[in-house]
């Protein structure tokens, strides 16, 4: 097994087919062919089903193909820290639960370097999703939080895929709502003055309460209304007097200056309604440059604001 067809492998699964493929590799079809069939030859099974409408990856690829890629960007992480290639983009993506303060620190790190030498990505997305996403090496850090309540269930995860949490910092909950809310003008909130509003959360793949965005997750709610974006979130609140449950760690140039935070008041007491925010990387994995100065920006913005 070579480099080269690992990479002739992780092309095709991205492109779906051979002949795009091939167009991107700048090779012809049957070269690509060959070597990919001398590849499953060795390993002994097929990684590609090929039909008359393109390619799909077997059920055996797919598990091959996730451990080829995690090998490749290792290799793609030593290439780009030693060779000095004018032509190469190097790759770095965070994949993150839907957060400002995370595109804040994203933007802040994208301004230290030269766009034209990078692939920069942030992915907004779900929390299994973030997880998967830094467990296969497509991202290099997730951030998302830990609470008292999802904690074990959520490390368990972790650990399954070989990724550690990190602590950033500790937060009480707040509640989220526009400025014209009924209850904008309160000192505090409890789950009792806001039975009457519907709780927005976001929508995860997999409706289990340690996957929820938002803490408390594991209450019931009378009224509750899922959304999948900040837009449409924003959007519900002010049709429908909704809420969101969140951090407290907003910032203003993204998310408009129209709402309020108010200090969540839990009858449980502090410890139920606190979240721990953090970052998880893959255990044993020296981080890249870019990497450890996201990390530095989200600690700078976090620690700042949570003093503030």
């Amino acid at each position: 097994m070579t480099l080269q067809q690992i990479h002739y492998a992780l092309t095709i699964e991205e492109n779906g087919s051979m002949n795009k493929a091939s167009e991107k590799l700048f090779i012809v079809q049957p070269t690509l062919t060959s070597a990919i069939r001398e590849l499953e030859n060795e390993i002994g099974f097929p990684v590609f089903h090929r039909t008359h409408k393109g390619i799909t990856v077997t059920p055996e690829g797919k598990e091959f193909l996730h451990d080829l890629r995690i090998l490749y960007q290792h290799y793609d992480m030593l290439r780009s820290k030693y060779e000095d290639v004018s032509n190469y983009k190097r790759k770095f993506g965070v994949s993150t639960q839907h957060y400002t303060f995370a595109v804040k620190a994203f933007i802040e790190t994208v301004k230290q370097y030269d766009m034209n030498r990078f692939d920069f990505a942030i992915r907004e997305t779900q929390t299994k999703d973030v997880i998967d996403d830094v467990g296969s090496m497509r991202s290099e850090v997730g951030v998302m939080y830990i609470s008292s309540a999802n904690e074990r269930l959520l490390k368990k995860k972790l650990n399954e895929q070989g990724l550690e949490f990190q602590p950033l910092v500790e937060c009480s909950a707040h509640v989220y709502m526009l400025k014209g809310h009924p209850l904008a003008g309160e000192k505090s909130l409890s789950m009792e003055r806001l039975k009457d509003y519907p709780s927005i959360s976001f929508e995860q793949e997999e409706e289990e309460f340690y996957y929820a965005e938002e803490i408390l997750s594991e209450n019931t709610y009378p009224q509750m209304v899922r959304v999948n974006d900040r837009s449409t979130m924003l959007n519900l609140m002010e049709g429908l007097n909704g809420y969101t449950l969140c951090s407290g760690v907003i910032f203003g140039d993204l998310n408009g200056g129209d709402y309020v935070l108010i200090p969540f008041s839990s009858a449980d007491g502090p410890k139920n309604s606190r979240m721990t925010i953090g970052y998880i990387t893959k255990k044993n994995v020296v981080l890249s440059h870019v990497g450890e100065k996201y990390i530095e920006e989200l600690k700078r913005i976090l620690l700042k604001d949570v003093a503030a």
